[in-house]
């Protein structure tokens, strides 16, 4: 060949990654689609379940739920900004691609949990195990968000469902690692007191490595909502509904203002689910002081007054026939 020497072996010849990759996926697709289809059936079943939930409700609902949250898991302050940026996304009337884009989020987050969390706590069980994943978990989190599509569309078609996986795929590895790093960096102090009061393995993870790991795998957790929303935005380019495809409309058309319009709407509803899992993150010193304030707190408090009205109105009533019985018995 042309060039090919001692100093330059890449000119003598080059492997067909392609040709192999392509082929591959070729023989997968034509062999195993009804796999791939049973696959792509719970991602189906909980994103319309998700979905129909979202965009049925009434916005001041949704509104109110959140801002309630908010309020119970931090301060009241933190509710009345959401609530403030919740009225924004609904004045620049992209409510409803926003509510589609949230369900896909909160789908992907879903199935990126129930996939992440167990792999993390086997990994740390396993050191096999986390040494497969590190090099895997690098790759994913290095390969541009754009190489997921091609084979994702091949394997699954394109729309939401597609969009999810290919969200799940590309998030789940923060909360690996996450997971697998605060059960880890529990004190070795603690695992030991809790041998040596005959916890088994189960009791350990449940009462002392999980609890202690929580903060950990919050900021997975959150690492994983980000992701997922900077991938739903990618995975507009296969059909996948809500703001990202208003900001690719937007750059199809050369039309600034939609582009802004959707870009607000996904900057605003990531501030939100940011807020909200730093607030679910955030250390407690004692277990159900989460509901020692906001709404939950309010409620107790009112009930509470209620009953101490009513008792007192019941001693009030009951003293006119105390008081008669009395002079009965005088009598």
């Amino acid at each position: 060949m042309s060039g090919c020497s001692v100093l330059n072996p890449f000119a003598c010849g080059t492997l067909p990654l392609a040709q192999w990759v392509s082929e591959a996926l070729r023989w997968l697709v034509d062999n195993y689609r009804p796999v791939f289809q049973l696959v792509k059936a719970p991602f189906d079943t909980v994103l319309q379940s998700v979905v129909s939930f979202m965009t049925s409700a009434p916005p001041l609902v949704v509104v109110a739920v959140i801002v309630l949250v908010a309020w119970q898991l931090a301060s009241w302050r933190l509710a009345a900004v959401l609530g403030a940026i919740l009225f924004f996304i609904g004045f620049i009337g992209v409510w409803a691609e926003s509510m589609i884009t949230l369900s896909i989020v909160l789908t992907a987050l879903i199935f990126a949990l129930a996939i992440g969390i167990p792999v993390g706590i086997l990994a740390t069980r396993f050191g096999w195990l986390y040494a497969v994943l590190r090099p895997v978990l690098d790759g994913m989190q290095t390969i541009p968000a754009f190489v997921y599509l091609v084979p994702i569309v091949m394997l699954f078609g394109i729309g939401n469902v597609p969009g999810v996986i290919v969200t799940v795929i590309f998030a789940v590895a923060p909360v690996i690692r996450l997971t697998y790093l605060g059960i880890v960096q529990v004190p070795e102090e603690v695992i030991e007191a809790m041998r040596a009061f005959g916890a088994n393995d189960r009791q350990l993870l449940l009462k002392a490595q999980l609890p202690l790991a929580l903060p950990t795998i919050m900021a997975g957790v959150n690492q994983t909502l980000m992701m997922s929303l900077s991938m739903v935005v990618v995975a507009s380019m296969i059909a996948v509904g809500g703001l990202g495809q208003m900001v690719l409309r937007g750059i199809g058309r050369l039309d600034v203002g939609l582009a802004t319009t959707g870009g607000l709407g996904i900057v605003a509803l990531a501030i939100v689910l940011d807020r909200l899992t730093q607030a679910l993150a955030k250390p407690r010193r004692r277990p159900g002081e989460i509901w020692d304030h906001g709404p939950v707190a309010a409620l107790k408090r009112i009930l509470a007054l209620f009953k101490s009205s009513s008792v007192q109105a019941s001693v009030e009533n009951a003293k006119p026939y105390q008081l008669d019985a009395r002079a009965e018995g005088t009598n």
